[in-house]
């Protein structure tokens, strides 16, 4: 059997510079999107669906990435997905029309959701089943720096530089990553998949588990919350209320500090009151916050806004760190393949039930506490024989 050592901080060290690709690829040009739509001559919508196409293609490469890290391992899939990272970056960087820019963030996304399955796939062969949980929730944690963060340098270098150089950063950020990993990451697989690369059963085992469709899907509308106000944020903020670019990002920058805090408490929250009660009290938190959010839907200031997508934000670190934990823990050698379908959930999943949401045609905030408030059916199942024992699932 398998000894799980105890991982090095430089192993640490690694795991955060991975997992922050995708948050970077989001965050750091938020503020220059309305630049965007002008240097393109198009409307806003086509400038949010740079993120929208970003997230599309990283879920979906989830299926490629996840499989290929448990036949070449975490490293080899880790520098690929940097190496398309970089290169689409600067494809981003170059681009003269909106259409450029869509097909560079497509390429993108791969690269991230490559980088993200290494990562988290990393996690699970050195945490174990058990343990896992608490270090993906003080990953989430480092994230959670990128939208504090992120905003205020691609504020600055927009103002500075222009829009375009928040994807030179994100090539150099790239290419410093990568030359750190080449040297220093270490191989964690500790016994290479033998089966073909995209069997279909091994897509199938994983979903036909119910602890991990139960606990995957829970990840999947929390991030759709998260998603949408991300997307929602720049309309109704700098759009509908008239913020500028620096008060944009104090008010995005606020959100990260308190999404910060609830992930890095998540961790303590699971070893006193156990995942299943630190998941309730998450759900609540959402559903506090959908309340809230059409309760103060006509008041038009930025903290009426806010203080539900505050709450929310609370809510989705505790599920986030209480729920992939779970969904990951009864794979050992698909470990690789069950992070990738986790991944999808969570992006190509999420952003299907944004855009279904997004039929109903409602204004933002109306159609961001529908997110928050479809929690509910989840919430009430938690309390049945089945969700109980599916809570309980353990490595196979």
């Amino acid at each position: 059997m398998h000894t799980l050592s105890p991982p090095k901080k430089s192993q640490l060290l690694l795991l955060t510079l991975l997992v922050l690709f995708s948050p970077l690829a989001i965050d750091i040009y938020l503020p220059a999107l309305p630049l965007i739509s002008e240097a393109f001559h198009v409307e806003h919508a086509m400038s949010q669906g740079t993120i929208t196409w970003f997230l599309f293609a990283m879920g979906i490469g989830q299926l490629f990435a996840g499989p290929l890290a448990d036949k070449l391992g975490r490293r080899t899939v880790a520098l690929a997905g940097i190496g398309i990272y970089g290169m689409s970056a600067l494809l981003a960087w170059g681009a003269q029309n909106i259409e450029w820019m869509l097909v560079a963030r497509m390429l993108q996304g791969l690269g991230a959701c490559a980088t993200s399955v290494a990562a988290f796939a990393t996690v699970r062969d050195l945490f174990g089943p058990e343990r896992s949980g608490r270090m993906i929730s003080y990953l989430n944690g480092a994230i959670c720096f990128i939208p504090a963060l992120a905003p205020i340098l691609g504020s600055w270098l927009t103002q500075q530089f222009g829009w375009r150089s928040n994807f030179s950063f994100m090539a150099i950020y790239a290419l410093m990553v990568f030359v750190l990993l080449a040297v220093s990451m270490k191989e964690t697989n500790p016994q290479m998949s033998k089966e073909p690369v995209f069997k279909i059963n091994r897509y199938l085992d994983i979903l036909k588990t119910p602890s991990f469709l139960f606990h995957a899907s829970l990840c999947m509308l929390a991030m759709a919350v998260i998603l949408a106000y991300v997307t929602s944020a720049p309309v109704v903020l700098m759009g509908q209320l008239g913020l500028d670019m620096n008060q944009f990002t104090f008010w995005f920058g606020v959100n990260a500090v308190l999404n910060i805090t609830a992930s890095m408490t998540a961790p303590k929250c699971m070893d006193k009151l156990g995942t299943r009660t630190t998941l309730l009290i998450g759900l609540v938190a959402l559903m506090v916050a959908g309340v809230l959010m059409l309760t103060l839907a006509s008041v038009e200031s930025a903290i009426a806004f806010m203080l539900p997508i505050f709450i929310s934000s609370l809510g989705f670190a505790w599920i986030l760190g209480a729920a992939a934990g779970k969904a990951l823990a009864p794979f050992g050698d698909k470990a690789g393949t069950a992070a990738a379908l986790l991944g999808l959930f969570q992006m190509s999943g999420s952003g299907l039930v944004i855009g279904l949401v997004q039929l109903s045609g409602l204004e933002p905030k109306a159609m961001i506490a529908i997110q928050m408030l479809i929690v509910l059916p989840w919430f009430v199942a938690l309390f049945s024989k089945p969700a109980r024992a599916w809570h309980q699932a353990t490595a196979q």
